[in-house]
């Protein structure tokens, strides 16, 4: 049986419920039960995978840049709704082709695979609250109601298609974004993809494109002058990185907008939905696709969560998301998504992944092998500003494994040792206030924590040497970390939350609170510190690491209602319920042995 995904509440992870053969629409659910019916849902989507084959490391790495996102957005707002979609693309030639050298069915062979991109979410503990399929009925009939809506407005009409097509790209390619082969003579390549293109000609339906050009023009280079501006603080409208909405722009600007094609002969793709009122003719896989976007969250009757707030994408397909999808939405006459985000590819030694290669890395086994959290923190930290293609490297992996291993993990367990707790115990049997927070309040008495600091404060500099210079940082973070993931900076946000870890145990070593040198008073002040860096930390670090985020936080004895970036200031909250020396460190992360 094919499973589809629910979401649970309080933003965990991907649930599933048995579904028919032939899958149903799987229903909405909202993340936050007491938010407002009238709030706009923050939307974001994946990618919807292509199915033609088993996950691969890129997959996971857009799944975990969208739920990082989504659940950011959680803590930053609790009472507003996250609509979070993925799934799979299922229809059009090449999953045809795979099936049929199979000798299988191709919904029998879209389940199987279907299958695996929902356990690859699962496991990966992200919080998606849709999972479409392109197969499911309600999807099909959103592509009928979009496609007869197009004819009603003269928008579709039948020609013969003569040019260039891809079946590995499954797309018609115009002279303009063809090149010759740069080894094989006598063959041409779409200059974006890579992929070999053959010439084709046959009779489709074309949807007029020219019409929306000066529209779009428009709309792209507004969002560069609003992100000029810094508008609300916000540099992300449009496409980003801004080397895709510089292209993008550019080629508005330069090329005309040629009509595109957007069925096949039936006889030539069997595979897909059939063109209304035109069983010669199946929809073209790219037009059926963009569509979930709409029908997964119930087009026409979306609610209020249309349009998306931000759309992950691979950079391979920003043409398709960036203008064939909005000149769609424009003849339909609905808004635009607010920002488009384009990353870049994960490769192997410089060479893009691929089956033939023989050099795909299982995204599966880097999780059992490593944990999920490590890899979601390698994704994050290494590939979180998404402009390059970036390396996978088991070696870098496994440094940054230990690197948060290091730093949260040992920090939290010497932080909690019993000899700390021993010696912080006699300063705490004079004071007055005995609770965290009365400790803490008579601790920054003598700290300014007016000054509102910036990302430029977590650079590599020298660590600060006392606890007085260190909570202004600490106070700060959260709003660091907002800032940047206001603009999707993933790895500058996590940048900064490092950073501040390696200030806290450089500061940790050089007051050495467990040394019978040192006063009681400074023990105390040491583990009060490190426990209100952990909780501000713990919360911050919900998006990205989900599960070890939780486990801290309840070990910290934070209380669920003050798990927002609202309470990641210093002194906002409390830890450890009425004793403070009730902490009992545990092992965040595992490693399997060999590792």
């Amino acid at each position: 049986m094919l499973r589809c995904v629910v979401h649970l509440r309080g933003g965990g992870c991907l649930s599933s419920v048995a579904l028919p053969r032939h899958p149903r629409a799987p229903r909405l659910h909202r993340c936050n039960t007491t938010s407002s019916t009238t709030e706009k849902p923050f939307y974001v989507t994946t990618p919807i995978f292509y199915p033609n084959a088993r996950p691969h490391i890129g997959h996971l790495y857009s799944l975990v840049t969208a739920d990082i996102i989504a659940r950011y957005q959680r803590i930053l707002n609790p009472t507003r709704p996250v609509v979070f979609l993925t799934g799979t693309d299922e229809h059009g030639l090449k999953v045809q082709q795979t099936a049929l050298a199979k000798g299988i069915d191709p919904l029998d062979w879209c389940n199987t695979i279907s299958t695996e991109f929902h356990k690859l979410a699962q496991r990966a503990d992200v919080s998606g609250t849709v999972f479409a399929r392109t197969t499911q009925e309600s999807h099909k009939q959103t592509v009928r109601r979009v496609w007869r809506s197009l004819v009603a407005r003269g928008l579709i009409y039948k020609d013969t298609y003569e040019g260039y097509y891809s079946t590995t790209d499954e797309c018609f390619y115009p002279s303009s974004r063809i090149s010759p082969h740069p080894t094989l003579p006598n063959t041409m390549i779409a200059t974006e993809t890579g992929s070999v293109v053959e010439w084709s000609r046959e009779v489709n339906y074309k949807f007029r494109m020219s019409p929306f050009r000066d529209a779009l023009l428009t709309h792209y280079s507004r969002a560069a002058a609003l992100n000029a501006q810094a508008k609300d603080g916000l540099t992300v409208r449009g496409v980003c990185p801004d080397s895709h909405q510089l292209r993008i722009t550019r080629d508005l600007e330069m090329e005309p907008l040629e009509d595109l094609s957007i069925s096949r002969p039936r006889e030539r793709i069997g595979w897909g939905i059939s063109v209304p009122d035109d069983p010669t003719q199946t929809v073209y896989v790219w037009f059926d696709a963009l569509l979930v976007y709409l029908s997964g969250i119930g087009y026409p009757g979306t609610g209020n969560a249309w349009p998306p707030d931000v759309q992950v994408i691979g950079k391979d397909i920003v043409r398709f998301h960036a203008i064939y999808l909005p000149a769609i939405l424009l003849a339909l006459k609905l808004p635009l998504p607010t920002t488009l985000l384009a990353h870049a590819h994960w490769t192997a030694n410089q060479k893009k992944m691929s089956k033939s290669l023989g050099n795909v890395t299982d995204p599966m086994q880097a999780m059992d092998d490593y944990g999920v959290d490590a890899v979601r923190f390698y994704l994050a930290r290494v590939g979180g500003r998404f402009r390059d293609d970036v390396d996978w490297s088991e070696e870098q992996l496994r440094k940054h494994t230990d690197e948060i291993r290091n730093l949260l993990g040992n920090y939290f367990l010497r932080m909690t040792s019993r000899i700390i707790k021993n010696r912080a115990k006699d300063a705490i049997s004079v004071a007055k206030d005995k609770s965290f927070r009365g400790l803490l309040s008579q601790q920054l008495v003598n700290v300014d924590l007016s000054k509102t600091l910036d990302i430029s404060a977590y650079a590599e500099l020298d660590a600060p040497r006392t606890v007085e210079a260190f909570l202004p940082l600490l106070d700060s973070l959260g709003g660091v970390v907002s800032d940047c993931m206001k603009n999707l900076e993933v790895a500058e946000s996590l940048h900064a939350i490092v950073q501040v870890l390696r200030y806290a145990n450089t500061l940790l070593t050089n007051l050495a609170p467990w040394s019978e040198e040192q006063s009681a008073t400074i023990t105390l002040s040491s583990y009060l510190t490190a426990l209100e860096t952990l909780r501000i930390v713990g919360i911050l670090l919900q998006p990205f690491l989900p599960g070890t985020a939780a486990k801290l936080l309840g070990a910290l004895g934070v209380p669920e209602v003050e798990r927002s970036v609202a309470y990641a200031r210093v002194g906002a909250s409390s830890v450890g319920g009425e004793d403070v020396l009730s902490v009992k460190g545990l092992k965040l992360f595992s490693m399997p042995a060999g590792k």
